[in-house]
């Protein structure tokens, strides 16, 4: 059922929304474009009013495109943007303003995401690197992948019942790769079922094991990456997915919901669908 539309000025590269589990918020969804974008909607009326208009430029009204963003889950006044101008910025929501900004990698930066807690976060970027920050210090950086083509990385995503591993994704790319934080510069684990692009990914939320991913092979598939391959890399080992549903159509997002971990949410085309684990 549609019950608002609201007008977005350029196509949204994101939406999220608040991560409020103990539902004590306002009812407030973020979105990135050209600038980043709060919205709040109003729990009587059903209507939806912008709450911010928040730009990482102070020289110009133009901004530089930002390409994604993560809310922290453990401090719901702090979010991360990123942007193809190279930078991350860290935002105060509950001022509206920035608490800092820095040059992340030599090109665009395509993702972030927060580790658990509120000091650690990681980007992914266009130099073909994964990198992880310290609010602490962010005078350094540790590279925590650096794969040798240069191939852009576009998605991470950060496992939150095991914050040692994150799962990536790279440019028009069939694999995900996983990394171990206390591994740099090697590749932990990599999934290749899939026969085309991977698009999407999601830890499992109660368990440190599994995985799900999806793609324009229009496959779901979910993968247990536990066993001996766990304690050590071992990315020579073959994996194969334990669970496969084929949908039909590219399968554009996948999300494993920690409020209901035993659906799994894609949506393809013009359609969404709830799996039952």
């Amino acid at each position: 059922m549609r019950s608002q539309l609201i007008d977005h000025p350029y196509p949204p590269t994101k939406i999220m929304w608040v991560p409020d589990y103990n539902g004590v918020m306002p009812d407030l969804f973020a979105t990135s474009g050209e600038y980043l974008r709060l919205w709040e909607i109003n729990s009587a009326t059903g209507g939806v009013a912008l709450r911010a208009e928040l730009t990482n430029s102070k020289e110009s009204q133009y901004a530089a495109p930002l390409t994604s963003f993560d809310w922290n889950m453990d401090d719901p006044s702090t979010m991360g943007t990123c942007s193809i101008d190279t930078t991350c910025t860290l935002w105060d929501l509950s001022k509206q303003t920035i608490k800092t900004q820095l040059i992340a990698h030599e090109k665009e930066v395509y993702d972030f995401a927060f580790a658990p807690g509120v000091f650690t976060f990681a980007t992914a970027g266009a130099d073909g690197s994964i990198r992880q920050f310290d609010v602490r210090d962010l005078a350094h950086s540790n590279i925590l992948y650096d794969n040798q083509n240069q191939v852009p990385f576009v998605r991470l995503v950060w496992n939150r019942t095991d914050p040692k591993l994150i799962a990536t994704i790279m440019m028009d790319s069939n694999k995900v790769t996983i990394l171990d934080i206390r591994f740099p510069s090697i590749a932990f684990q990599e999934l290749s079922g899939h026969n085309a692009f991977v698009n999407s990914v999601s830890w499992a939320p109660t368990s440190h094991y599994h995985i799900s991913t999806a793609g324009d092979d229009a496959q779901v598939l979910i993968w247990d990456i536990s066993g001996p391959q766990y304690q050590a890399p071992a990315v020579n080992n073959i994996l194969e997915p334990i669970l496969t549903y084929h949908a039909g159509e590219e399968i554009t997002s996948v999300l494993w919901p920690i409020s209901n971990p035993e659906w799994i949410f894609i949506s393809f085309g013009k359609t969404a669908q709830l799996l039952k684990v």
